[in-house]
């Protein structure tokens, strides 16, 4: 899945973003990383571009700009803003995601959504965690050198104005999200739903700390074993991690809301605390209580009295009334097709190869039995009644999302008109104002934005919409409709792996149908020869 991080920067060395994606760096503590003779290292992969920046570098430009506009000149001002849109590990193998279409997608998605801004635009083929997943470093500079259409994200009329920085709020951060998502699943590529929060947060700070605690117990238990000793613990796990394994412990037990706070606090000593409808939780040894936010959507009062509800009419029997159940678990093997080994001979494969071939079609003939029997596929008939079903289902899938689409793309449009009509509002009210005599410059001098504002006039006359919704408004629509177009394509995908896995069984069942005609037949002719 895709996600996007951001960073604000206020350092005033404006060549240490350019040196950091250009050169390696040890990524626990950002320093760089150097040769035996004391040189920096270059990255053994990277894609870098610039963008507004002229045939000068990033951090000469920048440094013009900040100058030009007097301002990014004091200690305590944001330089820059840092993006990092981060990829699947699994879409370069599976959707045919490369370093250079990743690159692409990320000045499309730089220059689309920071309009007006010198950027430096780098990918990566790798992440520290060595996970294999491509990303996407987007730098910009904090101040604005171009005068910008209102963006979806802007709520003030000054940040369409050159001289004027950009601000990282929630509402821009969901909007980018959403857009991200949007990116995704016009690419093809794997995607979460981004606006609904996740079930365990876990934020940069506490990322590090747990890869930092876990290298030092690393460390201290090499030492342990040369000495003879066992470690007593190998996997590090930061407090908020601990907390987090308690609270679902005491809510495992309780049936109650306080029996839950009673639980924690007699087995933890962990208070809870609630403020304006919202749980914090106070370890023994902390003074300041972590808010359920900074811990996951989990561990929020609404999905802490929903797993309550869950809990109550639970009543589990005693020890001697559970029946006593055996399961065996069973692997879910992939179908594969079966390999026609007539067809390899004629090609001139070997002996060697057609053994190997033999082992293998009596292995995915058992993979293919055992589907059947697990699916309750008895015969022939239900093998195409379930084929057709899956069929019918990806037809649906691929319906529901090309109808989300549609309406997304009409939300958009009439974001992109309701933006117009609030950048010109004010201009054309002051056009009218005028006497006629003025009126024909002062348009002259605004055309643009006044064009726009009547375009926009004449699309919701057009359109029926006789009262113009609020920014916010469309914009939630829009992360609702992504995200119902997140999970459709999620279903759409099952729905398909599931096709294509019904076809291969019955592609494998007629081979083997086929392949035993003959043997009937010989048998069928020696019959007839002994009667």
């Amino acid at each position: 899945m895709a996600t996007i991080k951001h960073l604000s920067s206020k350092n005033s060395d404006l060549g240490a973003a350019e040196r950091y994606l250009i050169f390696q760096h040890d990524e626990s503590n950002n320093n760089p990383v150097l040769d035996e003779y004391g040189h920096l290292i270059p990255r053994e992969d990277y894609r870098i571009d610039t963008v507004l920046c002229g045939d000068e570098d990033f951090a000469i430009a920048c440094m013009k700009t900040n100058l030009a506009y007097n301002k990014n000149l004091s200690r305590g001002d944001i330089k820059t803003h840092h993006y990092i849109i981060s990829f699947d590990p699994r879409d370069a193998e599976d959707n045919g995601l490369t370093m250079d279409r990743a690159h692409e997608l990320g000045l499309e998605f730089c220059k689309t959504h920071f309009p007006g801004h010198q950027a430096l635009v780098a990918t990566h083929p790798d992440g520290h965690n060595k996970s294999g997943n491509i990303h996407v470093h987007i730098v910009i500079n904090s101040l604005r050198i171009e005068h910008v259409p209102m963006m979806p994200y802007m709520d003030k009329a000054c940040d369409t104005l050159p001289g004027m920085k950009h601000r990282c709020t929630a509402a821009a951060l969901r909007y980018l999200r959403a857009e991200v998502m949007e990116m995704c699943q016009r690419e093809g590529l794997y995607q979460i739903d981004l606006l609904n929060g996740s079930k365990n947060r876990i934020t940069e700070r506490e990322y590090w700390a747990q890869k930092q605690g876990q290298k030092k117990l690393d460390e201290e238990n090499v030492e342990l074993i040369a000495n003879g000793e066992e470690p007593k613990q190998t996997k590090f796990e930061t407090d908020k991690a601990i907390l987090r394994k308690q609270i679902r412990a005491a809510l495992k037990k309780s049936k109650t809301l306080d029996e839950f706070f009673d639980s924690l606090l007699e087995d933890y000593g962990i208070a809870v605390k609630e403020s304006r409808g919202r749980f914090s939780y106070l370890t023994p040894e902390r003074t300041k209580p972590i808010t359920s936010r900074k811990l996951g959507d989990d561990f929020s009062k609404e999905a802490i009295l929903a797993a309550l509800e869950q809990n109550t009419p639970r009543i589990l029997p005693s020890v001697s009334q559970r029946p006593v159940i055996s399961v065996t678990p069973i692997a879910k093997p992939e179908i594969e097709k079966l390999i026609d080994l007539e067809a390899k001979r004629a090609e001139g494969k070997g002996e060697g190869y057609i053994h190997w071939g033999k082992t293998f079609n009596l292995k995915t003939m058992a993979k293919t039995l055992i589907y059947l029997q697990e699916n309750g596929l008895t015969d022939l008939d239900a093998l195409d009644a379930a084929l057709a079903e899956a069929h019918e289902k990806v037809n649906a899938g691929r319906a529901n999302i090309k109808a989300i689409e549609q309406t997304l793309k009409e939300k958009k449009e009439l974001q992109r008109q309701v933006l117009n009509a609030h950048a010109g509002k004010d201009l054309h009210a002051e056009y009218l104002k005028l006497p006629k005599k003025k009126q024909e410059k002062f348009y002259e001098e605004n055309r643009p934005a006044l064009m726009l504002y009547d375009a926009a006039m004449r699309y919701f006359k057009e359109n029926g919409v006789k009262t113009i919704p609020t920014v916010k408004r469309i914009q939630d629509e829009i992360e609702d409709l992504t995200s119902a177009k997140n999970a459709g394509y999620t279903e759409y995908r099952e729905s398909q792996k599931r096709e294509k896995e019904l076809q291969t069984v019955k592609v494998n069942i007629e081979t083997i149908l086929r392949q035993q005609e003959p043997e009937i037949g010989q048998e069928r002719k020696a019959h007839e020869q002994e009667i």
